[in-house]
This record gives structure tokens, C-alpha cells and sequence, in this order.
């Protein structure tokens, strides 16, 4: 079936060129249309308590901190007015929202009200940003008022938003120059690197072109897929071109040894690009939409590549064959037999501590110090952390939120505010009650004023309080005030803002966690099961990358460093679907020579032939990593990159140091329950 299926293939390979490439084209033009989602919150699931209050608020809630220097009272209220004027702005707060100002000199303002709002000679604006136009409307902000500093959700946003997709473009030249020199050093022929480069490189622009399917990605995905899919799949195309050489050095002609060569690595590619495949689609088990996103996106980019390499490749090397024997060169890389000798004959020592280590860093990355949020995505020394800090320097850290509770009984929502007003955290309270009194009757309150306080159903009270945007006092106090209004309201209430979104994400990606990694160990688990038809080769294997991984996320802990919850979800399935592949190539080299030779000749054997095809995937891996890591000022995406790379030496590592011994010391084990193992009876010791 196989071989029927490749012939086909070979005799059609000027049409499959020429429609690769066509598709190619078509999905340059479709990828400019996919648009691009910023806002974490929007991947929250529908029946969570911030998705529900976002749907029952219908429109934004304040957004943004906008701090003007050098302006005296008056020339606030002017300002005010003119920040409702420009693009993207619904709605502005200032002190006079909440204390007249009318016929009162500046001296007689209270300073416990005041301190709120006007600070060091400069006026403290609370901004509300259409979510449809964060850089549009901060940018319009900031040409308006350059001297003014902000801070918040829509600043955060439009941030990222700016530098993303400029740092994207930033990220590939960087990286393709090094992965050239890689793929030069490990392949015999000076076009082999641009031929892997453009079967992966058409590959990933049909993955982004097919995206407009989706309707639109996350700009996790959006900033790292490409160089992701690159790094995990440029080894399929290394793993059939060495296939192809093998058989023409046997003396096959062109045809026919590419035909040997697709059939003969078919199983091998399959299994490699269904273990990287799978470790992606489990992130579509996370219940938060960013898991989805990423893993489907991914999923189905190595997906394309695998075809790519088993379609496009042998077609393209088929019609450049002469050029490429005219480009040949001696290999670059060193015979690795002496190096093999010492990690099995001297090496045991290491690996026990490294078995001894691992579980300590078990125990050590459920310690790590989360970020949940989008505050998160930003470096401290960044223009966004800077003049966050500064406003927190002169208002405290203050934190907008708003309750939704039931329309109708005034005195209740005042009985509510006076209760809020007493938690130490709580500075101000915003409601009908304190903004106008319930003696007066709704009804002689001006529409736009009302509709502040009221609208769709609901009384709003408006808390600003000293507390970061996420972290334990803010998750404490959204847990307090949500069991507050509860007590009042019952179930018929809302809570908004960025704390309580932060909480639910925390709330639901920590949930999260165990249905991946568990998801992840078994559909991998049984890839390798069906591969090596063995009972204890999974355990064996699943054992050395799980260590690399829980090496590589207690380095933050034991660094004193805080981890983005999101990349280091992403990163634990894709350096166990990634990395595997490392751990199956040394394991079959060692069930190959085990019929014929003892166990440590097995595994030095192994070692001598994987190490040279485990090395380049590894150091790709880890330079798109660090590159990702280095370029982006991303929070999130830098220190996914950063782990990723990390993640992929540390199982590079951990596979030619640690597994050798692995796969000699359970020897026996392995030999009752892997079915097809038949060693000479002379061969066991």
C-alpha cells in the first residue's frame, strides 16, 4: 500500500511541485487576512464568572489609567472633555464623578477624596478604551498628551499589540542563517539546508494561510507557530534525505531509491510527526480557549509538514538530484564511537544522581510563583512596567472594579457599599448612593450620568482598590468581595475587572494542568506502545523527557524567577511531543543491535549512531527557542521560547546520558515484554 502510494507520487511529481507551490501562493494571500486576538480574556470559557459578567456588562469597563502632569483642577475637567473626543474612547472618570465640584475651592476638596484622583501637581484620569481599538485609541492618548503616563489592561494591550507582529518579522532572520549552518553541518550536500528549508518553509505558509479557517488566532500563536513548526519538523526531511543517500550508495538509481526511501522511513516519519501531533492537540483538552488555539494550530502545521516531507520533498529532490551531487562535501560531524564508550563505560555514576535529582524537581516545580495575566507579558524594565510603577508610586496600586448587581433596591446597594467600604483594600466606592444620594429619584438624574451607575438591568457599584492586577491579595480579595455580593445578591450579581479575570484564568488553566499532562502521557504512551509493541519501553522513555521537563520548570523556582502559567503549560506538552522523538531513535538503535550483540554493546552502538541525528533537531529547537526568548518583549512568548529552548537541551541531555544506562539497567524487563525481541542466547550479559 505504502510503496503503491509513494510510486504514485514519484510519477506525479512535476504536478505535486507546481500545485505545492500554487498553494503556497494562494495561502500568502489568505494568511494577511487572519486577524489576530490579543485579549486573554476573550479565551476565557463561556460559563465562567468574568465571560458571564463581560456578556451581562455588554460593553467595556475601564481600562486604562491615564496619569497628566502639571495641570491645576480646571484644566483636568478641560482634559477630560477633550479625552472624550478622540478615537476609541467611551468614557472617562474623574474626581468631579464623584464629588461635586460646583461653587467648592480646591482647599475645601477632602484629601482622603482628592488623594485619589490628583497627586503631585498632575490629575489621575480612569479611561475606558473600546476593546475593538486599544492601540488606537492609547496611541491617540499619547499623540494628544506625549508628557502623560498610563497604565492598565488597554495599556497593556496595545503594547503588545505594537511590537508583536513587528518582532515576528524580527525573529526568522535571526534564526534561518544558524539553522542553515545546522542542517550544512549534519547533511552531505551544500543545497540539502535549502531544500529542507523549502519543503518546512512552504509547509508553514499553507499552516498560516489555512488559518482564515479558524476565523482568527491568538497572538501567542500568531508570533510563534512559524518558528515552532520549523524547529519540531525540519527533522523529518533530515531523517528521508539520510534514507535516500543509504540506498544510493547501495547502488539504486535516482527513482528507485527515493522509492525505498519513502517506504522504509514511512512508519518512522509517521511515528515521530504523531507523537509531536499529539503533544500539541492535547493543549486543545484546556478548558481555556488560548490551549485550543495553540494546540490545533500547531497540530495541524506539523501535520502539513509531515506531508510536505513525504509528498513534496522526494519530488523536489528527485528533479534537483544533479545539482545536488554537484554541491556534495564531506560530512562535518565527528564520528561520536569514543564519546559512546565513556557515557556507557563511565557515565553511571551521572545518571544516578540524575535519577536521584528528578524527583526533587518534581516536588520543586509545583513551587514555582505563577503569572496568570496579561501584566505578565511585559519585562520589568519595559516603557509598559515603568510607568505602571510610577503611577503605583503616587495612587498606590490601584485596581478598577466593578459589581453588576441586581436593578431595583437602592438601599440595598448602599448597605453593600457601606460594607465594601470597610475592607482595608477597598480605597473608594463608586454608586448611585455616594455619586447621588438615594433621595433623589432616578428619574431626575441626567441620562448620561445614569447610565453610569444603571443600565441593562443592573446597579452598578464602581471599587478601586490597593491591590496589583493579580497575585494573592488580589485573588483574596476577589474571593471576599464575590462572597460579599453573594450574601446580598445571591447568584444575581456580577464582578468585573482585571483581578477577577486574572483569578478565573488562574482558577481554570491550573485545573487545566493535570487533564493535559495526563492526556499527553497517555496518547503519547500509546504511539509508543504501538511502535515498539512493548510494555515497558513507554514507561522507560516517558520517563526520561518527563525528567527533562520537570528539571527544566523547577529551574525558575530554585532561580527565584516567576512563570508565566501559560507558557509553561504550552511548553510541557511540546518538549514531551517534541522531544520523544530523541528518546524512539537511540531506543531503536538499541533493539536493533540487541539481537546481535549484549546490552552494553547495545547501547554504545545505539549512542555512536543517534547522536549525530539527535543533535541537530536539538540545537534548532533550541536556537528558535532562544531566539524567541531574546527578541521578544513579549512576557509570555519570550519565556516560552526561553523554556523551550532550555527544555530541548535538557532532553538532549538527558537521553544520551541518562536513558543509555536506562535501557541496560531494565535490560531484562525490557526483553520479557517487548513482543519481536529475540537475542542470542550468548548475548544477554
Amino acid at each position: 500500500m505504502i510503496r503503491t502510494i509513494s510510486r504514485s507520487f514519484l510519477r506525479h511529481r512535476k504536478a505535486i511541485i507546481f500545485s505545492m507551490v500554487l498553494l503556497c501562493a494562494v495561502s500568502i494571500v489568505a494568511m494577511l487576512n487572519v486577524s489576530v486576538t490579543y485579549d486573554l480574556a476573550t479565551y476565557l470559557p463561556k460559563d465562567s464568572p468574568s465571560a458571564k459578567a463581560l456578556d451581562a456588562l455588554g460593553k467595556d469597563m475601564p481600562n486604562l489609567q491615564v496619569y497628566v502632569p502639571d495641570v491645576s483642577i480646571q484644566q483636568a475637567l478641560t482634559i477630560k472633555e477633550e479625552l472624550l473626543t478622540l478615537p476609541k474612547i467611551k468614557d472617562v472618570m474623574w474626581l468631579d464623578d464623584t464629588f461635586s465640584l460646583t461653587g467648592i475651592p480646591v482647599e475645601m476638596i477632602p484629601d482622603n477624596v482628592l488623594s485619589g484622583w490628583y497627586q503631585d501637581g498632575g490629575a489621575l484620569f480612569r479611561v475606558t478604551v473600546d476593546s475593538s481599538g486599544y492601540a488606537t485609541g492609547f496611541n491617540a492618548i499619547r499623540s494628544k498628551y506625549p508628557e502623560s503616563i498610563a497604565a492598565g489592561n488597554a495599556a497593556n494591550q496595545a503594547r503588545i499589540i505594537s511590537v508583536t507582529m513587528l518582532e515576528v518579522g524580527k525573529i526568522i532572520p535571526y534564526v534561518l542563517p544558524i539553522v542553515l549552518i545546522i542542517l550544512l553541518l549534519s547533511t552531505s550536500h551544500y543545497i540539502d539546508p535549502i531544500l529542507f528549508l523549502i519543503t518546512i518553509g512552504v509547509a508553514i505558509f499553507i499552516n498560516e494561510g489555512t488559518n482564515i479557517f479558524l476565523g482568527n488566532v491568538s497572538f501567542v500563536t500568531r508570533a510563534s507557530a512559524a518558528v515552532l513548526q520549523l524547529a519540531v519538523s525540519i527533522d523529518y526531511a533530515v531523517f528521508l534525505l539520510h534514507r535516500y543517500e543509504e540506498y544510493r550508495d547501495k547502488g539504486y538509481n535516482n527513482h528507485d531509491a527515493m522509492l525505498e526511501a519513502m517506504v522504509q522511513s514511512a512508519s518512522a516519519i509517521a511515528a515521530s510527526a504523531m507523537t509531536t501531533v499529539f503533544g500539541f492537540l492535547v493543549l486543545m483538552l484546556m478548558r481555556f480557549g488560548l490551549g485550543s488555539d495553540m494546540g490545533l494550530v500547531m497540530a495541524k502545521g506539523v501535520l502539513i509538514s509531515y506531508l510536505s516531507v513525504i509528498i513534496f520533498l522526494p519530488a523536489l529532490i528527485l528533479q534537483l538530484t544533479n545539482v545536488m551531487d554537484k554541491t556534495a562535501h564531506r560530512s562535518f560531524l565527528p564520528s561520536f564511537k569514543k564519546f559512546s564508550k565513556l557515557v556507557v563505560k563511565r557515565g553511571l555514576v551521572f545518571m544516578l544522581l540524575i535519577v536521584l535529582f528528578i524527583p526533587l524537581c518534581f516536588l520543586a516545580q509545583n513551587q514555582n510563583n505563577y503569572l496568570f495575566g496579561s501584566g505578565g507579558m511585559h519585562a520589568e524594565d519595559s516603557v509598559v512596567k515603568k510607568e505602571a510603577k510610577k503611577i503605583q508610586s503616587l495612587f498606590g496600586s490601584e485596581q478598577e472594579m466593578m459589581l453588576l448587581v441586581k436593578e431595583g433596591r437602592l438601599e440595598k446597594v448602599k448597605a453593600l457599599g457601606e460594607e465594601l467600604k470597610k475592607h482595608p483594600k477597598i480605597k473608594t466606592v463608586v454608586s448611585y448612593s455616594t455619586a447621588v444620594g438615594n433621595d433623589l429619584p432616578v428619574e431626575m438624574v441626567p441620562a448620561d450620568a445614569l447610565s453610569m451607575l444603571r443600565a441593562d438591568g443592573y446597579d452598578r457599584i464602581i471599587l478601586y482598590a490597593d491591590v496589583p492586577e493579580e497575585g494573592q491579595s488580589a485573588f483574596t480579595l476577589v474571593e471576599e468581595v464575590r462572597a460579599l455580593a453573594q450574601s446580598y445578591y445571591g447568584q444575581d450579581y456580577h464582578f468585573l475587572g482585571e483581578p477577577a479575570v486574572n483569578y478565573d484564568i488562574k482558577t481554570i488553566i491550573t485545573k487545566d494542568s493535570p487533564r493535559v499532562l495526563w492526556g499527553g502521557i497517555i496518547a503519547i504512551g500509546v504511539i509508543l506502545l504501538i511502535t515498539f509493541r512493548s510494555l515497558s519501553i513507554p514507561l522507560i522513555l516517558l520517563f526520561t523527557i518527563e525528567g527533562a521537563i520537570w528539571i527544566n520548570m523547577a529551574l525558575p523556582y530554585f532561580q527565584g524567577q516567576d512563570l508565566n502559567y501559560i507558557g509553561y503549560q504550552i511548553v510541557s506538552s511540546v518538549q514531551l511531543g517534541a522531544t520523544i522523538d530523541y528518546a524512539i531513535l537511540l531506543t531503536q538503535r538499541y533493539l536493533e543491535k540487541r539481537a546481535t550483540g549484549d546490552k552494553k554493546e547495545s547501547a554504545i552502538y545505539a549512542l555512536t549512531q543517534s547522536v549525530g541525528s539527535i543533535l541537530p533537531p536539538t540545537l534548532i529547537l533550541m536556537v528558535a527557542g532562544l531566539f524567541l526568548g531574546i527578541i521578544s518583549t513579549n512576557g509570555i512568548i519570550s519565556q516560552m521560547g526561553i523554556i523551550l529552548g532550555r527544555g530541548a537541551a535538557l532532553s538532549c541531555a538527558l537521553v544520551i546520558s541518562t536513558l543509555p544506562h536506562l535501557l541496560v539497567i531494565f535490560d531484562p524487563l525490557i526483553l520479557k515484554t517487548t513482543k519481536g525481541i529475540k537475542p542470542s542466547s550468548n548475548k544477554n550479559s
